[in-house]
């Protein structure tokens, strides 16, 4: 098939690069063939030998801007196998040159030591080694986070019980890598979360009223009451409204990572999920979406042990999700989600390599789920219950944390006494104004979606008001409409 061109070489120049900027080529105006501004006929074959000659031209000219995209394709080398073996024994594949062998030798599906888990504080919450640069200021708030994001969940999911909210979900046992993760971070990232993250919405600022709102779903929720309670979000804060569908979120931030790429932002996405999430299309695709594109994304997972009530060992066979990511060129590291220095120092670092370096960054939070999965779960039916306490007492993550920072004479139990006094009474506080404060009007249901409410939306909405002044006892009385 022949391709007709009537455009102008410049005109034609730029559109390639227009095209092809987005695969790391650049400066091919020197090196395009010459094209005449009359009508010229070039076949589809040869515009594309054009094209794939420009490999070897940014080789030797300089270029504007230039990406890894075809240097992370070609493999390191591997032990055992000479740099200066004869070129016919590779093969010159367009990922990059493969050497051939004689021997056939299947991969072993998994290594002979499983990968190491990366930590700064020992279970008693000591320094293993060294030291961590973290100030006084910030581990002080990380641990008062901490400790209110518990005090929250455990009155939260009372209230839940007292048929005062609907539903809920706690984070106990995973505060560190809320508290931690989110430290790390700037204000200018955007947070991408699952649904077991709110302590990184408590470190930016959200109130404990706020969150009480939301779970009332009242006047004051910026959701407008449209969302399940524990369903944050905060355009604000950068925080992503969360989703339930399990791992849907995981491809939205590699779009958004790669926004801030494409407008030179000196920021990255960053998203959470569980190690349920990785057994879904969505992880998959995401990890190789941004290893393609080369997103400044992070990706953490709170390996807890169990999606729902499916342990990891019903899941998969690899060992754990760290190893995923080289197979999709990401670079990856497993820290203990129960060391707050570990995750902070871990979480700093691979942000500042996705930043500068346009990469995305795995990290697997080796952690365990010592709540229910909800209020809709119990889990002493799946697991036992003796498992769930040795977590919960010789692992606590904030009792280790607390540990460290009494040690430096940062922290006291009187300190201790007066946080968790405050928190409650805020938190009890916080409660009785959103359970009084007026839901969000029936309108509401109807808007934010379109600039101007389409028609059928307006049918909809005279339908529900007719049908609730003809039964107005199966509908609460205290919407107003």
């Amino acid at each position: 098939m022949a391709v007709c061109v009537r455009q102008s070489r410049n005109s034609i120049i730029n559109h390639v690069k227009a095209k092809m900027g987005l695969l790391g080529l650049t400066c091919l105006s020197s090196s395009m063939p010459s094209l005449n501004t009359d009508h010229r006929t070039l076949s589809a074959a040869s515009l594309a030998k054009d094209l794939r000659n420009q490999n070897s031209v940014l080789e030797n000219k300089p270029t504007l801007y230039r990406t890894r995209r075809f240097d992370s394709t070609k493999p390191h080398q591997r032990s055992g196998v000479q740099s200066n073996v004869a070129s016919s024994q590779f093969l010159d594949f367009p990922g990059g040159k493969v050497a051939f062998t004689s021997e056939m030798r299947f991969i072993s599906e998994s290594p002979k030591e499983r990968i190491p888990c990366y930590r700064v504080l020992d279970d008693d919450g000591q320094l293993i080694e060294g030291g961590i640069n973290v100030s006084k200021e910030i581990a002080v708030k990380m641990y008062s986070d901490m400790a209110t994001l518990q005090t929250m969940d455990t009155i939260f999911y009372d209230a839940q019980r007292q048929g005062r909210i609907s539903f809920y979900l706690t984070t106990i046992g995973e505060e560190a890598i809320n508290i931690a993760s989110a430290a790390a971070l700037t204000i200018d990232d955007f947070v991408v979360p699952q649904y077991r993250e709110p302590g990184v919405l408590l470190w930016r600022g959200f109130t404990l009223q706020q969150f009480a709102n939301q779970c009332f779903s009242n006047r004051g929720d910026d959701c407008r009451g449209r969302q399940m309670p524990v369903h944050y979000g905060s355009k604000k804060l950068n925080y992503l409204t969360v989703a339930s569908t399990i791992a849907s979120q995981l491809p939205h931030a590699v779009g958004v990572a790669y926004s801030l790429k494409m407008d030179g932002k000196d920021a990255c996405a960053v998203t959470y999920f569980g190690d349920g999430g990785s057994s879904e299309g969505d992880f998959h695709a995401a990890l190789n979406f941004a290893a393609v594109t080369e997103a400044p994304v992070l990706f953490i997972c709170r390996n807890n042990g169990w999606a729902i009530s499916t342990p990891t060992s019903d899941q998969f066979r690899s060992d754990g999700i760290v190893v995923r990511g080289e197979a999709y060129g990401v670079q990856s590291i497993r820290v203990d989600g129960n060391d707050t220095l570990a995750l902070y120092s871990a979480v700093r670092a691979a942000r500042e390599m996705a930043i500068c370096e346009q990469r995305p960054i795995l990290i697997e939070a080796m952690t365990y789920r010592v709540g229910h999965h909800s209020t809709s779960d119990d889990s002493t039916k799946y697991r036992p219950v003796d498992e769930i306490e040795l977590w919960r007492s010789a692992r606590d993550p904030i009792t280790r944390f607390r540990k460290w920072i009494e040690s430096n004479g940062w922290w006291s139990s009187e300190a201790e006494s007066e946080l968790r006094s405050n928190v409650r009474k805020q938190l009890l506080d916080a409660i009785q104004v959103a359970e009084t404060t007026e839901k969000p009007p029936l309108v509401d249901m109807f808007t934010d979606v379109y600039d101007a409410v389409p028609s059928n939306l307006s049918e909809q909405e005279k339908w529900l008001r007719e049908t609730i002044k003809i039964h107005p006892q199966d509908y609460p009385s205290d919407f107003p409409l």
